[in-house]
Order: structure tokens, then C-alpha cells, then sequence
């Protein structure tokens, strides 16, 4: 499954966890949710791509007391019935929990590897993996 996934951390601001394998991911981002009504929870399927969003499960917050939330961009290869936020988190989130889990009360994630790159804290180090 390939996809961007833009969070928060605890103490670290909104960046991309993950690319979805483009260089610069936020144009992609912002096209998928430019026409999306904001809300703490997002489902919509256009094509083969689903806008996702919705509040940490285990109600994590930042530091300023705001419910983390992660907002997804998922590109084919997912479970077409999807139809709602619950199904989609369902389908994505055992995907991230665990790094999420490891990343979210540090200073910042370090990195996440993606496929056949290491996307690390710095946008533009992005580096093909040893």
C-alpha cells in the first residue's frame, strides 16, 4: 500500500511520516484535501485514492493539550469497501502504530523507512536504503 501520512507528535509539529514515494509530498496532500470540509474525522473516495483523517486512537495529545491527529492519502491497493473512517483506520492504522508509538513523545522522528527509501527528519536526506 502506498500512501502519505502527515502527523503531529507531542512535542514536534505537523510533518510527513511518509511520502507515498513522491520527493515532495505536499502538493499531492493538499490537492487530496483541498476539497475536503475540515473535521477531526475525514473519509472520502475519489478514484483510487481515499483522504483519510482522524484523531490518535489512544487519544494521545501534544504538549498544548490538542488531540493528535493523522491525516492519510492512500493510493490504490486499498480494501475497496472501505466505506467509512472506523474501516479505513482499521485498515491503515496497524500499518504505523507501532512506529507512531515509538516516535510520537520524542523530540522528532528520526526516520521511517518506505519502501526502498529512509525518509529521515530532514525533508530533503532522503537516502536509498543500505
Amino acid at each position: 500500500m502506498r500512501f502519505i501520512w502527515a502527523t503531529r507528535g507531542r512535542t514536534w509539529g505537523f510533518r510527513f511520516l511518509t511520502t507515498g514515494g513522491f520527493i515532495d509530498p505536499l502538493p499531492e496532500y493538499d490537492r487530496a484535501f483541498s476539497s475536503i470540509e475540515e473535521g477531526p474525522a475525514v473519509f472520502h473516495h475519489l478514484g483510487e485514492t481515499i483522504t483519510l483523517r482522524f484523531p490518535d486512537p489512544l487519544g494521545r495529545a501534544d504538549i498544548s493539550g490538542r488531540t493528535i491527529p493523522h491525516d492519510f492519502v492512500i493510493f490504490d491497493q486499498l480494501d475497496s469497501t472501505a466505506s467509512s473512517v472506523e474501516e479505513g483506520r482499521n485498515l491503515v492504522w496497524p500499518l504505523v502504530e507501532e512506529f507512531y508509538c515509538s516516535v510520537w513523545d520524542c523530540a522528532g522522528p528520526q526516520r521511517f523507512v518506505e519502501g526502498d527509501v529512509v525518509v529521515s527528519e530532514e525533508p530533503d536526506n532522503i537516502q536509498p536504503v543500505q
